[in-house]
C-alpha cells in the first residue's frame, strides 16, 4: 500500500468518527505485581508499577533532542488538527499544546519546528524536519475494522474487511506497520472500544502490544450514543455509572493492565474527545486519566453535532468555553509537570475515592476524585501520620491551606461527580 493511502485511510477514520459496538470490560481486575517496596519520609511506599516516566522515551535520539526526556515535558496533543499559519501554532501553544498527533493535508510543518513544537504524523508532509519525532498508525481500527484476520480492503468504510461481516483489525494494523520505514521512531497507535470493551484479555494484548511504542485509548464515556447500554447489557454496570469522569481512568487503567501482558511498559495516553462535553468535564476526563497512570494527553476537537458542528472546536467560536477549559488544564498540567513525570505509589487515602500520590522537591503531592459509583459531597482522606503535621497540606489549586486532625484525616469537598483536588504535602 503506497503511504498516501495510509494518510487517506487516518483521514477517512477521523472524519467518519466510526463506532463498532460490542462487550464492556469493566470487572475489575487485581493490579499487577509492584517492585519492593522503597522508604520514604520514614515510610513504606509501594511503588506503582510504570514504564518510566519521560525516561521511556530515551531509546528514541530525536524524541530526546526534542525535549520529551526533560521533566518539565508532558505531552499535551491535538489529534488531526491543521496547522497552516504562525496564528494556528501560537493559539494551540497557548493552550498548553506541545504535540501534534496526525496533520491536516497542507500543514507546515516547519512552523512546528520554529515553535519547538513535535509531531507523529502518517507521513511525511513536505518541509518535515525534526518537529516529527515519531509515526503512527491509523486510529480504532479494533473498532470499524473489529477482532479478525480477514482480509482488508484498503479502506475504511462501512464493509473494510473481506468476506462481508467479518472483520480484520489485526490484519489493518499489521499492513499499515509493515509500510513504515524502519523502527528509529516511536510508533503510536489508538484503541478504542473494541480493545476496551469486547475484546478478551489475550485478543487485547495482542493489539496493545503488537504493533506500537506509545498507546492511545479513546472512549467517549460522556457522549457515546451506545456506551450505556452496552455497559448495562454486558457487564451489568448500572446506568447511573456510566456517564462519569472516573470512567475515563478505568478505561486507562484496561489499557495498562493489558500492556503489562507481555512484560514490556508502554507510555499509554488518554484521548479526550471534546464534542459535547462541558469544561467540568474536561476536567475531570482529563484528571482521571492522569490519576490512573496517562502518560500524555490527547484532545480530539473535530465535532460533528448540530450545535457546534467543527473541524477544530477549539479554534471556533462556539467552543469557547471548552477552549477556556483546555487552557487551564494546561497551565496545570505545565505547573505540574516535573510531579506528573514522577513515580506514583500507592495508598489507601479513602477507599471510594480515586487517589494518586506522587514525590517531588521533598514535597508529596495527592490528587483525588470520586470512585466510580461514590456521591458528591464531603468525604475523609487519611493521610499517614508522618506526611501531615498540623498546617503542612494545602489545597495546590488555591494555595489554602487544609486542616488535619490528630489521626491525619481531612475532609474533601466534591460538588460534582467531575471535581478534583490536588494536594501539596510537605513531610
Amino acid at each position: 500500500m503506497r503511504r498516501a493511502t495510509l494518510a487517506k485511510v487516518a483521514t477517512v477514520v477521523t472524519a467518519a468518527a466510526l463506532s463498532a459496538g460490542g462487550w464492556i470490560w469493566l470487572r475489575d481486575h487485581p493490579a499487577p505485581p509492584a517492585p519492593a517496596s522503597m522508604t520514604a519520609a520514614g515510610m513504606s511506599l509501594r511503588p506503582v508499577p510504570w514504564e518510566g516516566g519521560q525516561d521511556a522515551y530515551a531509546a528514541w535520539p530525536r524524541v530526546v533532542e526534542a525535549g520529551w526526556t526533560e521533566p518539565s515535558f508532558f505531552p499535551v496533543g491535538l489529534w488531526f488538527a491543521e496547522v497552516r499559519t504562525n496564528e494556528h501554532v501560537a493559539a494551540d501553544r497557548a493552550m498548553g499544546v506541545n504535540t501534534y498527533l496526525e496533520l491536516t493535508r497542507g500543514s507546515r510543518p516547519r512552523l512546528l519546528r520554529k515553535a519547538g513544537m513535535t509531531a507523529l504524523t502518517t507521513e511525511r508532509a513536505p518541509g518535515t524536519g525534526t518537529e516529527t519525532v515519531g509515526a503512527t498508525l491509523a486510529g480504532k481500527a479494533d473498532e470499524w475494522a473489529g477482532i479478525g484476520r480477514a482480509d482488508w480492503s484498503g479502506k475504511a468504510g462501512p464493509t473494510p474487511c473481506r468476506p462481508k461481516l467479518s472483520y480484520c483489525g489485526y490484519t489493518v494494523l499489521d499492513t499499515l506497520a509493515e509500510e513504515l520505514p524502519g523502527r528509529n521512531r516511536p510508533v503510536y497507535v489508538t484503541f478504542g472500544k473494541g480493545v476496551v470493551h469486547q475484546a478478551t484479555e489475550e485478543q487485547g494484548g495482542k493489539f496493545v502490544n503488537g504493533y506500537a511504542d506509545l498507546i492511545g485509548v479513546d472512549v467517549a464515556w460522556y457522549t457515546d450514543e451506545n456506551v450505556c447500554a452496552e455497559a448495562a447489557r454486558w457487564r451489568q454496570l448500572p446506568l447511573a455509572q456510566c456517564r462519569v469522569a472516573a470512567n475515563y481512568g478505568a478505561t486507562v487503567d484496561r489499557i495498562r493492565e493489558l500492556d503489562a501482558l507481555d512484560g514490556r511498559r508502554r507510555s499509554v495516553f488518554a484521548v479526550i474527545s471534546l464534542a459535547g462535553l462541558s469544561p467540568g468535564q474536561v476536567g475531570g476526563a482529563v484528571m482521571s486519566s492522569l490519576i490512573h497512570g496517562a502518560r500524555g494527553i490527547v484532545y480530539d476537537a473535530h465535532s460533528r453535532g448540530s450545535r457546534c458542528a467543527s473541524d477544530n472546536l477549539l479554534r471556533s467560536a462556539c467552543g469557547a468555553p471548552v477552549r477556556k477549559a483546555v487552557t487551564e488544564l494546561g497551565a496545570l498540567i505545565g505547573r505540574l509537570a516535573p510531579v506528573l513525570n514522577g513515580q506514583s505509589y500507592a495508598y489507601d487515602f479513602a477507599p471510594e475515592l480515586d487517589t494518586m500520590l506522587k514525590e517531588h522537591d521533598g514535597a508529596y503531592y495527592l490528587f483525588a476524585m470520586l470512585g466510580r459509583g461514590t456521591a458528591s459531597g464531603h468525604h475523609t482522606l487519611t493521610v499517614p501520620a508522618n506526611l501531615s503535621p498540623a498546617g503542612r497540606i494545602e489545597d495546590h489549586l488555591t494555595g489554602r491551606p487544609v486542616k488535619v486532625d490528630g489521626e491525619g484525616r481531612f475532609t474533601a469537598t466534591f460538588t460534582t461527580e467531575h471535581a478534583y483536588h490536588v494536594y501539596r504535602i510537605t513531610p
